[in-house]
């Protein structure tokens, strides 16, 4: 069967265009015009996945994210014109998975569909489970143990906590007020500072290449993303 996408965009030429290529790439899509429409088919129609705009005529989308999340863990990717780092924070605190900036290649949009409709680790979905293998790297949560190339990755248990976190959330973005929040607790979530050497610390026990890390990447001014890849 299918996976269906809903498309949120008051624009008719982006959900004819959306319609086309994701039709052509094999989902059932469905569309709204408004907030409203959309909140009331995201909720009421489950969607395997939701491509939202923020710039809707009868409610700002930031809210349609949030109203979403009071009743449906659907994967939600923002596409909006907006590309100041404020709007994507936001998004994503609010619960979106992921953000692309109008204009923008469907080949990308593609992939970050793929990667959002990925079962996360530990998530119960078919295919998921307590072992993920990326690569060399191998996550085994149930003995909590980290492997790469078949040795052993001595972790801290703060190291692994963050790794973990990433890991649930493969492929979407985590702000940084998201990762300090759940590991630090809500009295560090402006401790960007000390995100970024424990991110730094990850990177060189993990990659191949620290300097130019493709596992752990950096969202500017927003977050982090762990790639488990195309």
């Amino acid at each position: 069967m299918a996976q269906k996408i809903l498309v949120v965009d008051d624009e008719p030429q982006i959900r004819k265009f959306m319609r086309i290529s994701l039709g052509a790439n094999g989902y059932e899509v469905l569309e709204a015009e408004t907030a409203e429409q959309g909140v009331m088919l995201a909720t009421g129609m489950a969607p395997d996945l939701v491509v939202l705009d923020l710039g809707l005529p009868d409610l700002d989308g930031q809210d349609a994210i949030s109203m979403i999340r009071t009743a449906s863990a659907v994967p939600i990717i923002v596409l909006s014109v907006r590309s100041g780092e404020t709007d994507k924070v936001e998004a994503l605190d609010r619960g979106a998975n992921d953000y692309v900036v109008k204009p923008f290649g469907i080949g990308e949009l593609m992939a970050r569909i793929r990667a959002a409709l990925r079962p996360r680790a530990g998530s119960g979905e078919e295919g998921a489970g307590e072992v993920l293998t990326i690569g060399a790297l191998v996550l085994d949560f149930a003995r909590r143990v980290v492997t790469r190339g078949g040795d052993e990755v001595r972790l801290s248990r703060k190291e692994y906590d963050l790794l973990r976190l990433l890991a649930e959330k493969a492929d979407h973005v985590l702000t940084h007020r998201q990762i300090l929040r759940d590991i630090w607790g809500p009295a560090h979530v402006e401790d960007t500072a000390y995100l970024r050497v424990y991110v730094n610390q990850l990177r060189q026990k993990l990659e191949a290449n620290p300097s130019e890390p493709r596992l752990i990447v950096t969202e500017p001014g927003v977050g982090y993303r762990l790639k488990r890849g195309e």
